[in-house]
């Protein structure tokens, strides 16, 4: 019994590292294109800005690696350009063909708009990083345009301030990280601003006089390969998979970048490319291609990003997309310290969002220098048990002075959203 899986980074090493626990008699082929497996994509920004050393730095595993601990074989430069469901196989580009007994598709995503003059470059491999870095150290640029600000164009300009450059942000959306938020774009683009980093958004980008462009407005899955072998495509334009990563083919599982979930708030198909949902979905397809009954319940969209100092976290709906998802949305913002004041405590920023009539928590966003993190946990965990503000303001969440004031933030931002 062969199990063959497209895709050799997040999801597709999870998937068939998942199926190899739980079988050790399969076998498990992997298949993927580029020259590289198993990097940490996320961290591609930060070997731009030069905290990460070198790119060899985020690779996790190897070929050699999955061959000698996992029994896995995993074979790069194999492009699959085909798949023959009826007969069980794929085909690669060098015309040879693989068999299979049971497929895990896990081909990502792209790029919107692909480089096409030489001082362009996206950042979504880590063969992109690569010849961005040398770009920076060969030319030495000196002005810069990010087109999009979504995380990765947030990140990207940050990591280009830090060595020296004059960064412009052009997105032709209206608000920072898709929020669809102007206290959050409002604040962010101030914050910018002390760090001479302009903005221009609801406008396309100008690259005339830039040294260096950065394409950053967005990705899009990989969908056409299994799209060509019958496997149905959801209304977000990723491939649409049951809750056990099943899809409408028998035997074929999807994974990763390339398949829409469920948003836990609004029980509506959803699209957001994260290596944590990414490594999840692979995990669950894995197990159930060998026969088990695992399920992935869905996302509640939640991200963390550091701009210039600043951690921007976000999950679940803003009071627009709420009130767009059919609830009606009330909220509380409230500023407080992450740390009693006379144990040096930042400032601290938390959203909390509701439904009024169910009083079910519906989206939250936490803004701080530290601190961020943990509580906008603590606020995806309530979103994916559907709890009310009133289970919130009740948490019984950690006190002491070097971590969190005695009434954390986010309770004060419970308490003041359950008055209103």
């Amino acid at each position: 019994m062969r199990l063959l899986v497209i895709g050799g980074v997040a999801a597709g090493l999870s998937a068939a590292a998942r199926a190899r626990r739980l079988d050790a008699s399969l076998e498990i082929v992997v298949l993927e294109k580029s020259g590289t497996i198993s990097y940490g994509a996320c961290g591609l920004p930060y070997f731009i800005e030069g905290r990460v050393r070198q790119a060899e730095d985020l690779v996790v595993y190897t070929p050699e690696y999955f061959r000698k601990e996992r029994n896995i074989t995993v074979r790069t430069g194999a492009e699959v350009v085909a798949i023959q469901h009826p007969r069980r196989e794929v085909q690669l580009r060098s015309g040879e063909r693989v068999h299979y007994d049971r497929l895990v598709i896990a081909t990502g995503a792209r790029p919107l708009e692909s480089a096409a003059q030489a001082n362009e470059f996206t950042l979504h491999t880590i063969d992109d990083a690569r010849r961005l870095k040398q770009f920076l150290v060969e030319k030495r640029p000196r002005r810069a345009v990010v087109i999009g600000s979504g995380y990765i164009g947030l990140e990207a300009a940050d990591a280009l301030r830090r060595n020296g450059l004059a960064v412009t942000i052009y997105d032709r959306n209206r608000n920072i990280l898709h929020r669809d938020d102007e206290f959050l774009t409002g604040t962010i683009r101030k914050h910018l601003e002390q760090f001479r980093i302009d903005l221009h958004m609801g406008c396309e980008g100008v690259r005339d006089g830039a040294d260096l462009v950065i394409l950053a407005q967005g990705i899009r899955p990989n969908v056409e390969l299994a799209a060509e072998a019958g496997v149905e495509i959801g209304r977000t334009g990723a491939i649409r998979a049951d809750e056990r990563m099943q899809t409408n083919l028998s035997s074929v599982f999807a994974a990763g970048d390339c398949v829409q979930t469920i948003n836990v708030v609004t029980g509506c198909p959803a699209w957001l490319p994260l290596g944590t949902t990414a490594n999840k979905m692979g995990r669950v397809a894995g197990a159930n291609a060998t026969g088990a009954r695992e399920r992935f319940p869905g996302i509640a969209g939640t991200i963390i990003v550091n701009v210039c100092g600043l951690a921007i976290g976000q999950t679940g709906l803003s009071v627009a997309q709420a009130r767009a998802a059919g609830f009606d949305p009330v909220h509380a913002r409230i500023d407080s310290l992450d740390r009693p004041r006379y144990f040096q405590g930042k400032r601290i920023t938390v959203e909390l969002v509701a439904d009024r009539q169910s009083g079910r928590l519906v989206g939250g966003m936490v803004l701080g220098d530290e601190g961020v993190a943990g509580r906008l946990n603590v606020i995806a965990t309530a979103l994916q048990n559907r709890m009310r503000v009133d289970d919130l303001e009740m948490l019984d969440l950690c006190y002491a002075p070097p971590f969190a004031p005695v009434w954390d933030p986010v309770l004060i931002a419970a308490q003041q959203l359950k008055k209103v």
